[in-house]
């Protein structure tokens, strides 16, 4: 080799070394800038900045093992270091044991909860697709929430304190803030654990055989990699980090005991999970620092004239997803795997033509139909007034769960916004009937308009990200909302008061549960039907089209953009009506019922009851919410936890696929009977077409 090669060569190395390190650094150094520039602070403030981001951080670290191992968003990681963190922290207050002995029976527990929840459940969902096994870590969490409700009464339940004495005395003072032992705990601990953590994963031969197995794990079992065995071990780690990341969070500003961390921090640590691009640790480390820096800055110094930590989450999610959508667009194999398996939902095919018109098939139809309409028409009638209300307000639920199914059933984009939409229609009905004196069947559909504009700003970030990504963005405009567009303090608009329920075309009283339950009721069957003709029609085909292959979708002329914008605005559209309802039926608008944990609530509900079909989310709707109002409040997440994971388990297609399959099987025997050969319903008998073809199919809408 020449010089002048040899010096190409070294100037290559540089230049794609140089551009790695652009890579790491770039998502934390725009976070950053953009705090320095419109939020400075002191060097204190700066530090205890520092100090959240590294908690953060070993979060999302933990996150990005079961990344690695499982390919899924594990929602339960916080959770899985709640209950031990706990546990040392009722040790060191209710029996005043020392805080070593505290921190190694926590880090113990720690490691024992980690590798018993891989073991018992999400060893149960190995080959199940990786939308199931990522709503059974929802399961996960309210199962260990549960757990945290229980532990205090092992203890004292009149503990009141949650925050640890550090084992000794040290303080310091970096302007303008006092910092403790319990402080240095943490600027020193998170680090070298996080750098174990990277160095585990490359210098150990454990390690390398869970990178390895991490794009395939079925072909690396097949090659005797012990990759079950792997996935104990990611969750044992997994496990201790979330441990370590609460117990040092306990020593600065407490932990509460019985409750999980926010949402806020769920989107922190998603925030610099997605910008490290899922499984980059010194990329998500940075970024969560800098996350953390903006998060004091923006506390310290307000927003917009106000000062409030509800800016703080606005203001994160608007620059994570900032950073998010200024990423280079090329995507990795294993970024394309991640979103597509959020595609996963069972197809729910119609009634055979063959059979539709048969007169057996006929009656049973409509006896069905008649008995379904029969029953829900006489119920207000037969059970109490607050029961009536009750049920009108799980027909609502049903309608944001129905618009979960159009955009994540049907075009397969993942939204955790949908109560958001929820809310801005709550608002803007509310507004529409109270102040400007509209009619109810004129404020419904404003409000729709309203959450259909929403809906189609939230998914623009759908044309560049997708999958995983994209469900970050939408929570991210779930928290925004409630905590900053929907709050009366930073804005007028927001109804306040009583709202009354105007006169329904302005002659039907509505002041009656039992009217509002039939109008509730009315609404989700007119939403249903509309919705029913969309699937019916064209845009369904090419939503599911969508769903299936984007690509062989845009070869055919159709813009994937029209209609992915198309499905989040029809989305978008059910669910504000469905808060235009909810706020009538309340009579008044409050945040509270708009949290953005009702959107993930909901979004579950609808993986429950089977993503593929309408019918399957209103099932879903009835299951979650259901279950809410029967069970008093502290049993709810153990029904709902065990609940869900047994119909992931037993039923993946959720139980709207119960009926379906009952169907089937009745359709399967009358054309047996009748000696017809039906090739949808007879798999056997036929070879499935290429994935290209059903595409074609779809779009087309061949028969």
């Amino acid at each position: 080799m020449s010089t002048a090669e040899g010096a190409a060569l070294g100037g290559a190395t540089l230049d794609e070394r140089a551009r790695r390190l652009g890579q790491t650094v770039a998502p934390a150094a725009i976070i950053l800038a953009v705090q320095l520039v419109l939020f400075p602070v002191p060097a204190g403030v700066a530090l205890r900045g520092v100090l959240i981001g590294l908690l953060t951080a070993m979060i999302s670290v933990g996150m990005a093992l079961v990344y690695r191992a499982n390919r899924i968003l594990n929602f339960a990681q916080a959770d899985l270091g709640y209950i031990p963190a706990s546990l040392s922290v009722m040790i060191t207050i209710a029996t005043g044991l020392p805080w070593l002995v505290a921190f190694g029976a926590g880090l113990a527990a720690a490691a024992v909860l980690g590798a018993a929840c891989e073991l018992l459940i999400i060893r149960r969902f190995f080959r199940a697709p990786r939308l199931i096994l990522t709503v059974a870590t929802l399961g996960l969490t309210q199962l260990l929430a549960f757990g945290g409700l229980l532990l205090p009464r092992l203890f004292d339940e009149k503990v009141r304190s949650q925050r640890i004495d550090p084992p000794f005395d040290l303080t310091f003072h970096v302007d303008p803030l006092v910092f403790t032992a319990n402080d240095v705990f943490v600027l020193v601990g998170a680090p070298i654990a996080i750098l174990a953590v990277g160095l585990f994963l490359q210098r150990t031969a454990v390690g390398v055989a869970i990178r390895a197995s991490a794009d395939r794990a079925e072909r690396a079992s097949l090659l005797g990699v012990p990759v079950k065995g792997l996935h104990t071990i990611v969750w044992t780690i997994a496990g201790v980090l979330a441990f370590l990341a609460l117990f040092l969070r306990a020593g600065i500003v407490g932990l509460p005991i019985g409750s999980a961390l926010s949402f806020g921090i769920l989107l922190r640590s998603l925030a610099a999970l997605v910008l490290g691009r899922m499984t980059h640790l010194p990329t998500i480390t940075l970024s969560a620092i800098a996350v953390g820096l903006l998060e004091v800055g923006v506390d310290w110094n307000g927003f917009l004239g106000q000062k409030s930590p509800l800016l703080i989450e606005p203001v994160v999610a608007v620059v994570a997803v900032a950073a998010l959508l200024l990423r280079r667009r090329d995507v990795s194999r294993l970024e394309s795997d991640a979103a597509s398996s959020w595609t996963a939902a069972d197809e729910v095919r119609p009634i055979p033509p063959e059979l539709r018109r048969l007169p057996e098939v006929r009656v049973v139809r409509g006896a069905t139909l008649l008995g379904v309409g029969a029953l829900v028409l006489l119920l207000p009638h037969w059970v109490e007034t607050d029961v009536s209300l009750k049920i009108s307000v799980i027909f609502i639920y049903a309608l944001v769960v129905s618009s979960v199914v159009v955009v994540t059933g049907w075009a397969g984009q993942v939204s955790l916004a949908q109560v958001a939409f929820m809310a801005i229609g709550a608002a803007v009905g509310g507004t529409a009937t109270k102040e400007w004196g509209l009619d109810l069947s004129l404020a419904l559909p404003l409000a729709g308009i309203a959450g259909l504009g929403a809906a189609v700003v939230v998914g623009l970030p759908a044309l560049r990200v997708k999958g995983l990504f994209l469900a970050v963005t939408t929570l991210g405009f779930g928290l925004a909302t409630s905590a900053w567009l929907l709050n009366p303090r930073f804005f007028d608009w927001v109804p306040t008061g009583r709202i009354e329920r105007p006169d329904l075309f302005g002659r039907i009283d509505l002041n009656s549960p039992t009217r509002i339950y039939y109008l509730a009721l009315a609404v989700l069957v007119l939403v249903l039907i509309g919705l029913r003709g969309v699937r019916e029609s064209r845009t369904g085909r090419v939503l599911l089209a969508l769903r299936e292959n984007e690509r062989a979708v845009q070869s055919y002329g159709i813009s994937v953009v029209r209609a992915k914008l198309t499905a989040f605005g029809i989305s978008g559209f059910v669910a504000a009506v469905a808060g235009a309802l909810f706020i009538h039926h309340q009579q008044a608008f409050d945040a509270g019922p708009y949290d953005p944990g009702l959107s993930i609530v909901l979004f579950t509900a609808a993986v429950i009851g089977g993503l593929g079909s309408l019918t399957g989310g209103i099932i879903g709707a009835i299951y979650v919410e259901g279950g809410f109002f029967l069970l008093p409040s502290d049993w709810r997440y153990l029904s709902s936890s065990i609940g869900v994971m047994f119909v992931l388990l037993v039923v993946p297609g959720g139980l709207g696929s119960i009926l379906y399959r009952l169907r089937d099987e009745g359709l399967r025997w009358i054309a047996k009977r009748r000696h017809l050969l039906v090739p949808s319903l007879v798999a056997d008998k036929r070879e499935e077409p290429p994935v290209h073809d059903e595409v074609a199919e779809l779009v087309g809408g061949r028969s």
